[in-house]
């Protein structure tokens, strides 16, 4: 005998349709209002994205060629602050944040910092930093990472190394970085986690300049670990 099998409820259709145009009905000014905010706030960020951030793009790239001219004479000061003429990439992150040029002035600031010593202010700006390049992304984690090794923050340091290593791995960025973990790692006398880095160097990017001699790194840190 067949098992009996219990009535599945029936959905009006009709009825739920009719419901939802009643509810629409008595609620008809309210969802106009919504409808009209969210528009207008659409247009808003239409407008700001393509009007406004495109018109602050052009004064702050004309401001950032500036400031990368005396960057690169290494006139740290006047690339930061600015000459009196032009205001330097603290000047365009505070005016120009917003925009892609002042994402970009938040890593020469970041780096201009490092190089100054400055190593708070430069963890500052570089987390600020956002890019998913390849080359560029992994180089500022790598750069907070030297700015935390110098303020004897070795473990904290270790962690942006890999993190800048794994970040897109290629045979260019990741094995400096693997090699500058393993530096960190030896002067904190873990020398089991130094030679796991430096093999890494070795397997995965045999084809690196890094490579060429991590032999030798291998060999010391096995001898300081007794091996």
């Amino acid at each position: 005998m067949a098992e009996e099998t219990k009535d599945e409820p029936i959905i009006d259709v009709q009825e739920a349709y009719s419901k939802t145009e009643q509810y629409i009905e008595e609620n008809k000014q309210s969802l106009s209002i919504i409808l009209g905010v969210i528009v207008a706030l659409v247009g808003i960020y239409v407008a700001w994205k393509y009007w406004y951030v495109a018109g602050q793009e052009k004064e702050a790239q004309k401001e950032l060629f500036m400031s990368e001219t005396y960057f690169e004479k290494d006139s740290l000061n006047q690339a930061i602050n600015g000459d009196g003429q032009s205001i330097g990439f603290a000047g365009i992150v505070d005016q120009y944040g917003v925009t892609p040029s002042g994402n970009l002035a938040e890593y020469y600031l970041g780096v201009g910092y490092l190089k100054k010593g400055e190593y708070e202010k430069a963890i500052e700006h570089l987390k600020e930093f956002d890019s998913d390049d390849q080359m560029v992304a992994p180089i500022a984690i790598g750069a907070i990472g030297d700015c935390y090794v110098e303020l004897s923050k070795v473990e904290e340091g270790i962690s942006f190394y890999l993190k800048a290593a794994e970040h897109s791995k290629n045979k260019f960025t990741s094995p400096i970085y693997l090699k500058k973990a393993g530096l960190a790692y030896e002067s904190l006398n873990n020398y089991k986690d130094a030679i796991k880095v430096y093999e890494r160097i070795k397997t995965d990017f045999e084809k690196s300049t890094e490579a060429k001699d991590i032999d030798k790194f291998i060999a010391r840190a096995k001898a300081l670990a007794g091996e």
